[in-house]
Parts: C-alpha cells; sequence; structure tokens
C-alpha cells in the first residue's frame, strides 16, 4: 500500500511503516547508549519490569508494541527527550 499525501502533513504512512520508525527509534536510543539488549533487560528489571534479551530482541524486531513498553525502555534507557520525523538527527 502506498503512502498516501496529507494536505497538513506531508505524507500519510502505513501502520507497517510507523512500526518500522517505532524500532528504528528505539534502537537508534539503544546504539547512541551503548546499550545491548542483555544490557536493556537487566535496566528493566532495575525498574521492575521482567523480559528476557531473546524476547525484547524478538519484539523489536517486530515493531508492534505498546506505547508503555516503549516508555518503560526509553525510561530505562535514561532517554528523556527524543527526536524524531524528517528533523531527526
Amino acid at each position: 500500500m502506498m503512502a498516501k499525501r496529507s494536505k497538513n502533513y506531508g505524507m500519510m504512512k502505513t501502520e507497517a511503516e510507523w512500526a518500522e520508525d517505532t524500532k528504528r527509534l528505539l534502537r537508534a536510543e539503544m546504539a547512541r547508549r551503548g546499550v545491548t539488549y542483555e544490557e536493556l533487560a537487566e535496566r528493566l528489571a532495575a525498574i521492575g519490569v521482567q523480559d528476557t534479551a531473546v524476547n525484547l530482541r524478538n519484539k523489536v524486531a517486530r515493531g508492534r508494541f505498546s506505547a508503555v513498553f516503549l516508555i518503560q525502555c526509553l525510561e530505562a534507557l535514561g532517554a528523556h527527550t527524543l527526536r524524531f520525523g524528517d528533523n531527526a538527527a
């Protein structure tokens, strides 16, 4: 399915494109901090979220996870500011 142009926001994205963007955002935050999935699992455990590195890798690879999971990961990573969209660097 092709993305359609929205008059207010540029291109409209498909669900799969949003999932890909979300996956990239989380992976980028992990890379910025040099955090592996094993380390992310440990950091999540420190804030009370139990998950294995394998499970985390699979969730992120699919790119389809809840906003709660994303916020938990960002908190565990210490990410307090995000840049995304066309102006992200």
